[in-house]
């Protein structure tokens, strides 16, 4: 695809993020709970459910994904949840400017267990500076994984990260069993940072973690 047109798309479609998430977030003055790659949504339905006063926004990749998930909170007669079809990124630069995030769930998202393919997994260091800049300090990041890799590699990464501490004494903030923890045959291992008061470095700008000496 031409360079001019995939800019044009990408522009075409920020505009109707920006639209959409305007919306479904007028008036919301309190930090958001975000799921990003949400699957068929079963997850944040309960959890929307469960918090009736939080406002739940969630993102993925795959369009049938997003449609069944808004079939269930329709359903459920939720209205405080937006399900939106994309890319993470796109809909973190769409997102009202005076919109924080509060709680952040990555839930079984793809480890992609290929050397040549990491550059493909959520848990970047650039992307944690993403998630840092629209996060409230103390905001809570909540990772989980069945990949024992992939949590060990996510997991120096936001050590690595000066916005984001582990908070290893934290509670998981809610239990609601998905279809991928229910095909978690041998287990899964979780995460929790808080976002931490400082600034956000620049693209690029952080070294990436070496890793742990085994003996």
């Amino acid at each position: 695809m031409p360079l001019d047109l995939a800019l044009s798309i990408r522009q075409s479609r920020l505009a109707d993020l920006r639209e959409q998430l305007a919306r479904a977030l007028a008036g919301c003055t309190r930090p958001i709970t975000l799921e990003i790659g949400c699957g068929h949504g079963h997850f944040l339905t309960a959890y929307a459910a469960a918090h009736p006063t939080d406002v739940c926004v969630a993102v993925d990749l795959v369009a049938d994904r997003i449609e069944r998930a808004r079939r269930k909170t329709d359903r459920a007669g939720l209205t405080n949840v937006t399900w939106v079809h994309g890319e993470a990124g796109l809909l973190l630069e769409a997102l009202p400017p005076e919109t924080r995030l509060g709680r952040i769930f990555v839930l079984f998202s793809d480890p992609w267990p290929k050397r040549r393919h990491w550059k493909n997994r959520v848990m970047q260091l650039d992307f944690l500076s993403v998630l840092a800049a629209r996060a409230g300090e103390g905001a809570e990041l909540c990772f989980r994984t069945d990949h024992v890799d992939y949590f060990e590699w996510a997991s120096l990464r936001v050590a690595a990260h000066p916005c984001w501490r582990l908070d290893e004494a934290a509670e998981w903030p809610f239990e609601s069993e998905s279809v991928f923890q229910r095909r978690a045959e041998a287990g899964y291992q979780s995460l929790v940072a808080r976002r931490v008061a400082g600034p956000v470095p620049a693209p690029g700008s952080l070294p990436e973690p070496e890793p742990p000496v085994l003996d």
